[in-house]
C-alpha cells in the first residue's frame, strides 16, 4: 500500500535530503497519530503542495508532534504543459465531484466558472462559501492521489472573465455535444497552458460558444455520448494526459 501523505508549508522541504528531519505539527501531526495511527518505522510521504516530496520513516509519534527521517526524495516537477479546468457550477454537487476527480487525474488548475445556464449561482457570501467546499474538496482528492503538487484554485469568473483566460500562450477548448472535432485528434502544444471549458446541466449558451471562438477556444467533442458536468471535464483530461503526460 502508497504511504499516507501528509503536509507542511511551502520552503519546508528546501534542501532536505536523506537522513534529515522534518516534522509533523499541529492538525497533520493529530491526523497521523490519532486517525492514521501511524507507528514508528512506518513509511510517510511529506508535500508541501508546490512540488517538493520526501519519502520518510517515522522516528517519534506523538499527538503534537510526528518526527520523520528523510529516505529519499520524489519530488513531482511543474509540466511543461499545464493542464487548467474550468468548471461551470452545477447542481447536485457535480461540480464537486469534477473537481474531485479533475485533482486525482493531475490537472494543475481550476477555475470555477458561473456560465449563463448555471442553476447553482455564487452571489456575495456564497461565493467565498463555495471557494471553501471546492479547496476542501481538492485537499481531500490530492492527499487521496498522493500528489506533491497540488491544483491551485482561480477566483470565480463570469464568461467576460473567461474570454479575458484565453490570452497569449493559452489553447483554449471547448467541450460541446455538437462540436465535429474529436479532442483526441487536436494538436496539442508542447508547453504553456491548455484551457478545458465545460458548461452546466443546461449546456453552454450559443452566445457564450461565439465569445469563447471568437477568443480564439476551439469546440471539440469527447465522443458520441451526452457527459455529465460531472464527468466530462475528468474524461477531456484524461484524454490529454494519455497523449502525452501518462506515458
Amino acid at each position: 500500500m502508497t504511504a499516507p501523505l501528509f503536509l507542511v508549508d511551502p520552503g519546508t522541504l528546501d534542501g532536505l535530503g536523506v537522513d534529515d528531519v522534518v516534522d509533523l505539527t499541529g492538525p497533520e501531526a493529530h491526523h497521523a497519530a490519532t486517525v492514521v495511527r501511524l507507528a514508528v518505522g512506518e513509511e510517510v510521504l511529506v508535500a508541501d503542495r508546490e512540488g517538493s516530496r520526501v519519502l520518510t520513516t517515522a522516528q517519534a509519534v506523538s499527538g503534537d508532534l510526528v518526527r520523520l527521517q528523510v529516505a529519499a526524495r520524489v519530488d513531482e516537477p511543474a509540466p511543461a504543459l499545464r493542464l487548467t479546468l474550468v468548471q461551470a457550477l452545477a447542481k447536485d454537487g457535480r461540480d464537486e465531484d469534477a473537481v474531485e476527480a479533475a485533482t486525482e487525474l493531475g490537472v494543475d488548475g481550476i477555475v470555477p466558472w458561473q456560465a449563463d445556464r448555471s442553476i447553482v449561482r455564487w452571489k456575495g457570501p456564497k461565493a467565498d462559501k463555495g471557494l471553501r467546499k471546492w479547496t476542501n474538496v481538492i485537499e481531500r482528492a490530492a492527499k487521496q492521489s498522493r500528489r506533491g503538487r497540488w491544483p491551485r484554485l482561480g477566483e470565480l469568473v463570469t464568461t467576460s472573465g473567461l474570454v479575458d483566460l484565453c490570452a497569449p500562450g493559452v489553447t483554449p477548448f471547448v467541450l460541446h455535444e455538437d462540436a465535429t472535432i474529436p479532442l483526441a485528434t487536436v494538436d496539442l502544444p508542447t508547453d504553456g497552458e491548455v484551457l478545458l471549458v465545460v458548461g452546466p446541466e443546461g449546456g453552454i449558451s450559443p452566445q457564450e460558444i461565439e465569445r469563447l471562438v471568437a477568443a480564439g477556444a476551439t469546440p471539440v467533442r469527447l465522443g458520441s455520448q451526452v457527459l455529465r458536468a460531472s464527468t466530462a471535464g475528468p474524461a477531456a483530461i484524461a484524454v490529454i494526459s494519455a497523449r502525452g503526460r501518462w506515458r
